[in-house]
């Protein structure tokens, strides 16, 4: 799950870490008086979406003038603003933040993830903060130091001396940095983040270590220990058909092909995908059923897959353990019978009942493709869809 900004900024602040003041806000007017509120000469307006790169999409301007607040909230509000995450399409704007302006000595990068190989959190920092951070990482990995926390201990002073010191924060600020360093590792373990991302923190001409942007991603999983944070979702940001998915208890991402798949387990879906584009094809979809999918579940799903008008094919994939084949085939022609199904089916089926399942799939009188095992499906599914195409 993700947040805005500046939900992320009020999470961190109860962790002592320093942000500027700003004020969400969803009008013109409403920038316009946010301004006015939080004083001084100047204003960082932001556009406000679950997407990285908004600098340099445009989304994220200085202002001098509360005339200045007014044309830069008129230009970003209910506009899609294109970032190097977005996609072509862009997401449009519906919050803005506008933030005090801050005079800025000098911009670092810090990001906190989960390193599942080492099984610990991993604090990540550079003198090199700013919007190309990512060319820093591609072109020049030296600049970026790397520490993995015990999740005992937690990030000690130590270490957060170590960071600091390796990015090179000035003697005056290192005291400030470890409190901020500290304050984020704690809001990051204790909120079961997934990601917690500050690009850039700054250092100002005052000595202050301020977090200047803040990103943060949670951990689905641990969602049902943190109501405070299911509230922040803005359903706006996100797919319609993933929202009604989660609602039907099914795992869906939208892609951009035109094959959609339906298969039990995150790690066959992968595979299912891999070899769709192995094939030449390209997946419209990632759709876990989960191992204890009902017909009801299958045909759901059905139904949100067909919304897509660039899907031109659909493979089922299935391995039973959990999930027994008779269960799915039976899911699937009930499925296909309810929404009409207007594009080829490719059924793969293999595991528990697996004989029983092809029986109930070759008496149901529906033109289903069958497939002898992934390869052949895919094949299959690629050769349809672009057949259909």
């Amino acid at each position: 799950m993700k947040i805005h900004e500046y939900q992320a900024k009020e999470i961190l602040r109860r962790y002592g870490v320093i942000t500027p003041q700003g004020i969400a806000c969803f009008g013109v007017e409403e920038a316009v008086s946010a301004a006015e509120k939080l004083g001084g000469d100047k204003w960082v307006v932001k556009a406000q979406i679950y997407a990285g790169g908004r600098g340099k999409g445009g989304g994220v301007k200085l202002a001098r003038s509360l005339a200045e607040v007014r044309l830069l909230a008129e230009a970003m509000l209910n506009k899609p603003l294109i970032t190097p995450q977005t996609g072509p399409n862009g997401q449009v704007v519906h919050r803005l933040y506008i933030e005090q302006g801050v005079d800025i000595h000098h911009e670092y990068y810090v990001g906190i993830v989960v390193d599942r190989s080492r099984q610990r959190a991993c604090l990540m920092a550079s003198s090199e903060g700013g919007m190309d951070i990512e060319q820093v990482a591609a072109s020049t990995p030296e600049k970026i130091y790397k520490i993995l926390i015990d999740p005992i201990s937690g990030l000690t002073d130590q270490d957060a001396d170590a960071v600091a010191n390796k990015i090179s924060i000035p003697p005056s600020s290192l005291t400030a940095a470890q409190f901020l360093l500290k304050g984020l590792y704690q809001a990051f373990d204790e909120t079961d983040a997934s990601l917690l991302e500050i690009n850039p923190l700054i250092v100002t001409h005052d000595d202050q270590v301020v977090a200047l942007d803040a990103k943060m991603n949670f951990d689905d999983n641990a969602l049902f220990r943190h109501p405070d944070i299911v509230s922040l979702r803005d359903l706006d940001e996100e797919d319609p058909m993933e929202i009604e998915a989660t609602e039907h208890g099914l795992s869906y991402i939208s892609l951009d092909g035109n094959i959609g798949c339906l298969v039990n387990g995150a790690g066959l879906a992968m595979a299912t995908m891999d070899i769709i584009k192995l094939y030449g094809g390209s997946p419209a979809n990632f759709l876990d059923v989960g191992g204890g999918a009902t017909v009801d579940k299958v045909t759901e799903a059905f139904k949100i897959m067909l919304r897509n008008p660039k899907l031109r094919a659909i493979l089922v994939n299935i391995f039973g353990g959990i999930m027994k084949c008779d269960v799915i085939a039976e899911g699937v022609t009930v499925a296909a019978r309810e929404v009409k199904l207007s594009v080829p089916l490719i059924v793969r089926l293999e595991g528990t009942n697996v004989e029983l399942g092809k029986k109930i799939l070759a008496e149901s009188g529906l033109p289903i493709i069958s497939a002898t095992n992934m390869a052949d499906a895919a094949e299959k599914a690629v050769s349809a869809a672009v057949r259909g195409a």
